[in-house]
């Protein structure tokens, strides 16, 4: 009886090792959700939550996601968001960058729009 309660023991401490390394592991992408900028997927020149999220859209085109940056800062004018022509402006741009892609330019407003960086 006391071998079997020994195997049970040894068994239980086992589950705790192996649920202690499961709960690290959580805990580690938990991080790296919190920080994505502290993981190795993101070349450093994507420095800001919006560079990331282009970077994402575009098939991990980090230039492409650069020149839209650049694009977006520079044709965006104040309250932007709330007035149809400023955003047919923003959204020109992001065009005139995709090389005229329409339906690629609308999805990638869309994506800046809800960026609080621009």
């Amino acid at each position: 009886m006391s071998a079997l309660l020994d195997a049970l023991i040894q068994e239980r401490k086992a589950q705790a090792h192996a649920y202690r390394a499961y709960l690290e592991k959580l805990e580690q992408l938990a991080h790296q959700v919190k920080q994505p900028e502290q993981t190795a997927g993101y070349p450093t020149t994507l420095d800001t939550p919006g560079k990331r999220a282009l970077y994402d859209n575009l098939d991990c085109d980090a230039a492409l996601a650069l020149r839209i940056d650049a694009a977006v800062l520079y044709a965006r004018l104040d309250d932007w968001r709330s007035n149809t022509i400023k955003e047919r402006v923003v959204f020109y741009a992001i065009r005139q960058v995709l090389g005229g892609d329409v339906a690629q330019a609308q999805a990638i407003c869309e994506l800046v729009k809800h960026q609080s960086e621009y």
